[in-house]
């Protein structure tokens, strides 16, 4: 055991990882150029799907206006935005509008379009109204933020004026409309509050040039007079502001918007996210307290269990190999502890092809998953690329095919040696079961949401375009992956397999499978807990998130939480002469799955207000797949840990 540990250096990698967080942490959003827009040129404003925590279906937001509206249409084709494939899986299409921004010019009380109000128009209005939709604006690839205030109560007291008692939250889109009673009224009015800033590095020819560094959107509703044959409008009356457009009231709808330009020396280009990336105050401190705390346990538990299963290993080791010269083979086969069942240990367990499918899925998802934490990590994936994250992802499984077919294959081969039937049935189940699985299910949630008239739902060509990437890429790499194994030895056990297996004594209640799995899957989910809120914030809330540094730090907690939990509770489970250890040490760690998803319907109760059976299904969908893949992720990652720790304790004793 020594060999395994000597030349790890704890302290080490952790003060490398530290120094690798912080220099990366200067390099934000890399490959991204800024835009430079000289006075004067247009500022294409483009409008991405309506989303609602109530409901979680993504809509067109030209579905609130007429069949023949004007709103949609932009003269400039050139204004279209192409979307990749993370954006159409996702439901992330942005679509030009005709708002005309043009840089440096502001406008007051301008039209962009009208609409004739029907009455089904206005019942659809006023259900998503009603469903709390959000509209979500861009301008140069920045979403506009919508600021209010908040009371803070700590600042509760008689000396502090009001702006001290209120905190500034910002939030990304603006409300499609309110709500008052049985009154409903539509944010039909946009104030456009736009910063830029000159950058110092001035085109060569002369010319001033500019950059967008700011982006907020004040909704309002108001009944505008239209005047001039509809050509203008007037949002203010005297400086006083006119009555909202109650829709019950209201046969047309008038468009309009305010354009401001204001320049801000003091925010450069790369830093205009800011207010994005830091939504909640005061959530800092609790991440940052929760991310600690979560390290530092999971540390001491890892450092913990591994001095014990050292110390006791060393010691149970040194005295077999001690006695076993003195002792007679009666005398040998009395010795109680983990070492008698070496005659059975390595005997393959029952369903050892789905072992090696699951083995080799779950290689896939690890190595993806830290592919993409590391690229997101150094900026590659950044909030600006819409839908690159979950394009990159779809692409990295795809490559991750190889390590996938060369896992399940090696261990396809050490289990069964000499089955080529075996070999060829394990390969195909593994290029096929578990990302067939996952687009049955994402097939199926997307019927759902096409049924329910939701832009969130896939085209079929993409759905094409996924299966020509399973087939055409990933299909023949798991391939590729298990032939190299295949041309490779098994890999070899240092006991011989008893012809007659060996009978397993009682086992105490405490050495229960399902009180094991139970046990052994808190820890891993107690190190990703405090991230996993954040990220089903970010997923089902809408909200932003780029602390993929963090997450980092957890996955890689995660990573040794579930191989040092498995390696335990496999050595207590063989001192009681249990040598059922494969599968088990599978469940041990991948049933931090199930509380994952456990914790995800305590959060659809509480964190989310979903309103509507099929939003409901498609979250619990979604949700089940994700705890699969953390499921397969971890349980591989506790049995390769267990599999290399009883080949090397197994390898260290004498046996004859």
């Amino acid at each position: 055991m020594a060999s395994l540990t000597k030349h790890w250096n704890p302290g080490l990698t952790w003060l490398c990882f530290a120094l690798l967080v912080h220099s990366v942490a200067s390099l934000l959003l890399p490959g991204i150029a800024p835009r430079d827009y000289k006075e004067g040129e247009d500022v294409p404003l483009s409008v991405n799907e309506m989303t609602s925590v109530r409901t979680q279906l993504p809509m067109d937001y030209f579905k609130t206006h007429a069949v023949n509206s004007q709103c949609g249409v932009v003269a400039d084709k050139s204004a279209e935005v192409s979307a990749n494939l993370g954006e159409l899986l996702s439901g992330q299409m942005m679509s030009p509008t005709s708002y005309k921004i043009q840089m440096l010019r502001s406008l007051k009380c301008q039209i962009a379009c009208k609409d004739q109000l029907s009455a089904e128009l206005k019942e659809t209005i006023k259900q998503m109204i009603r469903d709390q939709y959000t509209v979500n604006m861009n301008v140069d690839r920045l979403p506009g933020a919508v600021k209010f205030m908040v009371r803070d109560p700590q600042k509760e007291t008689k000396d502090a004026d009001d702006g001290e008692k209120n905190q500034v939250f910002v939030m990304s889109g603006f409300p499609l409309g309110v709500q008052l009673k049985d009154q409903y009224f539509l944010h039909n009015h946009l104030k456009f509050k736009l910063e830029y800033h000159r950058p110092e590095d001035a085109d060569d020819s002369g010319v001033s040039l500019y950059r967008v560094v700011g982006f907020e959107i004040e909704p309002s509703s108001l009944k505008q007079f239209v005047r001039d044959g509809g050509d203008s409008a007037v949002c203010q009356s005297e400086g006083a502001s006119l009555e909202p457009l109650d829709l019950d009231k209201a046969e047309t709808i008038t468009y309009t918007y305010d354009v401001e330009w204001t320049e801000n020396p003091d925010k450069e280009w790369v830093t205009r996210w800011d207010i994005y990336l830091q939504m909640s105050p005061g959530s800092g401190q609790i991440h940052w307290f929760s991310i600690i705390n979560s390290v530092l346990i999971a540390l001491f538990l890892s450092g913990m269990v591994a001095m014990i299963l050292i110390r006791t290993l060393a010691r149970d080791i040194a005295k077999y190999n001690e006695l076993v010269g003195e002792m007679t083979a009666e005398e040998a086969q009395e010795e109680a502890g983990w070492k008698m069942v070496h005659g059975d240990v390595f005997r393959p367990p029952p369903h050892r092809r789905l072992l090696c499918v699951c083995v080799g899925s779950g290689i896939q998802l690890l190595l993806m998953c830290g592919l993409v934490l590391i690229f997101a990590t150094l900026g590659f994936l950044s909030p600006v690329h819409r839908g690159a994250l979950l394009q990159g992802m779809v692409l990295l499984f795809a490559f991750m095919g190889v390590p996938a077919g060369y896992v399940s294959g090696r261990l396809g081969k050490t289990l069964a040696p000499t089955s080529s039937e075996h070999h060829r049935s394990t390969t195909m189940l593994t290029a096929l079961v578990y990302p067939g699985s996952v687009f049955a299910m994402f097939f199926f949630l997307n019927l759902l949401t096409w049924a329910k008239g939701s832009s969130g739902a896939v085209p079929f060509t993409t759905m094409f375009a996924v299966l020509v990437l399973w087939f055409g890429i990933s299909v023949p790499l798991v391939y590729l992956g298990a032939a190299a194994a295949y041309k490779r030895e098994s890999i070899g056990f240092p006991c011989r397999v008893n012809s007659i297996p060996r009978p397993i004594p009682p086992q105490p209640w405490f050495l229960r499978p399902w009180l094991l799995c139970l046990v052994g899957g808190i820890l891993p989910f107690g190190a990703v807990f405090t991230e996993l809120f954040f990220i089903m914030s970010s997923l089902w809330q809408h909200q932003f998130y780029y602390l993929f540094g963090f997450v980092v730090l957890v996955y890689l907690v995660l990573v040794i939480t579930c191989a040092e939990v498995s390696i335990a509770l496999t050595y207590f489970q063989l001192t009681a002469e249990d040598y059922r250890w494969w599968w088990r040490s599978f469940f041990v760690s991948g049933t931090s799955a199930l509380y994952v998803f456990g914790y995800s319907l305590m959060y659809l109760g509480t964190r989310l207000q979903i309103v509507n059976v099929v939003s409901i299904v498609v979250y619990v969908g979604y949700m089940a797949m994700i705890s699969a893949a953390f499921f397969l992720l971890t349980g591989c990652i506790g049995f390769i840990a267990t599999f290399f720790f009883v080949r090397a304790i197994y390898g260290s004793i004498k046996v004859d």
